[in-house]
């Protein structure tokens, strides 16, 4: 969806969820439970009254939702879902990406 990808890009988390939400029919309880954020969070965050921004919360909420890495760079992902650059280098030709 085209307004989603412009929320990620934008960093626009409450818009995100938001977004999120009514594409899948779901309540903030239900966002909560996905990402382990509060839902008197998730409502603050969707009114515009709190911002995220710690890294560790962005990265529950990424997770949570199952955004592809591909949507968010590998700076707003768990380290270990990001295949490291040396390991990739070092990997045989038939093992590196295209």
């Amino acid at each position: 969806m085209p307004e989603v990808r412009l929320a990620l890009k934008q960093r626009d988390f409450g818009r995100l969820c938001t977004l999120v939400r009514s594409l899948g029919r779901l309540r903030q309880d239900d966002l909560a439970q996905l990402t382990g954020l509060s839902q008197a969070f998730l409502s603050m965050l969707e009114s515009g009254d709190r911002k995220l921004t710690n890294i560790d919360k962005v990265v529950m909420l990424l997770d949570g939702l199952d955004v592809p890495v591909e949507l968010t760079g590998p700076m707003l992902r768990n380290s270990d879902e990001v295949t490291p650059l040396r390991s990739v280098q070092n990997a045989p030709p038939q093992l590196q990406p295209a």
